[in-house]
């Protein structure tokens, strides 16, 4: 009598009798991050920037140029500099960063609502660029679990190759990897969806309540020029985006400003740049703002680092009075719900 293979889910349809186990048929929603360190700590720092500035999508030199100047020079001194600041928002209660706090938030929501939708189908979990929980690792886990097809999902709203594409590369090299490899849907940039750009207006509208600033900064992380000119469609994705939260507003023009921050190494990066941009608006008599980040889904240490401390003392230092950041979307549940929108798409045709 043939086998009752809908008696026995873990074997592959059609298989022969005593054909071994193997987990299979259900789908894995991959969200991937930017990453963080273990630690902040000059070891754990180390581990992660070197990881992070070896990447060629960031840091595009030859290696027979920027590897001595990083070994050497880069990575003796700047994770004592960028652990003091790590310090300065770590989460001492889970012994993480807050962006990796956030990102379980964010997943365990949008896990929370995938289920209700498609039931125990569908697999949710997340991983980071850089740092744990890795790339390999996590995609390993929902193969071993069963998911035989997976929608990746880069959380950054628009594409950069520093961004985007460096989160699917890294997807790509651990497929390379996989014995079975599972099929693989990646998400396309969402900086233009109704939903997200409504989220974030209902982001400024609920932090303001109320107030109107004499200026909303709307600030993106910066990249060099030179990839705008190469083709990178970053810096036009984020003017579009500013041009939408601005329509969506219902402000004048010239009430929201497009500025770029976490400028790094000694070429011209996209301009202006947030930090020299905000100290000018206090000297020309524009003391009082709000500066959001729409560039970045989760709070991390160029948000509660950067723009709430540098960004803050140079606009305070050169005159203004009151300056308010307005919180990334994180789990939010407008971004949740556009989120979990934008899965139900790139499933489409794999669940019901």
């Amino acid at each position: 009598m043939p086998k009752d293979l809908s008696a026995d889910p873990s074997t592959p349809p059609h298989a022969p009798p005593g054909h071994p186990a193997v987990p299979h048929g259900r789908v894995g929603v991959l969200v991937a991050n930017l990453g963080t360190p273990d630690g902040h700590d000059y070891w754990s720092m180390r581990r992660y920037l070197n990881e992070f500035l070896s990447d060629k999508r960031v840091i595009d030199i030859p290696d027979w140029k920027w590897q001595p100047l990083l070994q050497t020079v880069i990575l003796a001194k700047r994770p004592f500099t960028s652990g003091a600041n790590y310090r300065s928002i770590w989460n001492n209660e889970a012994n993480e960063s807050p962006l990796l706090t956030l990102t379980k938030k964010q997943v365990g929501k949008l896990a929370d609502a995938c289920a209700a939708r498609w039931g125990d189908r569908v697999m949710v979990d997340f991983c980071m660029r850089y740092g744990n929980p890795s790339t390999e690792s996590v995609l390993t886990r929902m193969v071993r679990a069963g998911c035989d097809r997976i929608v990746f999902l880069p959380l950054y709203p628009q594409y950069a190759g520093a961004t985007t594409a460096t989160a699917n590369d890294q997807l790509f090299r651990a497929l390379m990897k996989q014995f079975r490899q599972p099929a693989v849907r990646t998400v396309a940039e969402y900086f233009e969806r109704p939903g997200y750009i409504d989220a974030l207006a209902q982001s400024v509208e609920r932090t303001l309540d109320g107030h109107r600033p004499q200026k909303l900064v709307c600030s993106y992380h910066g990249m060099p020029r030179r990839y705008l000119m190469q083709g990178d469609p970053y810096h036009c994705q984020c003017q579009k985006t500013t041009r939408l939260l601005r329509d969506r507003l219902g402000w004048a023009e010239d009430a929201i400003d497009t500025s770029f921050q976490s400028v790094f190494g000694r070429e011209e990066w996209l301009k202006p740049y947030t930090v020299e941009h905000v100290a000018a608006l206090a000297r020309d008599g524009i003391t009082d703002i709000a500066v959001i980040s729409p560039a970045f889904a989760t709070d991390c240490i160029e948000t509660l680092e950067e723009i709430n401390g540098e960004i803050r003392h140079a606009f305070e230092e050169a005159g203004g009075k009151r300056f308010t950041y307005v919180p990334c979307l994180n789990d939010d549940d407008a971004h949740i719900a556009m989120l979990t929108d934008l899965v139900a798409e790139n499933l489409t045709g794999w669940v019901g």
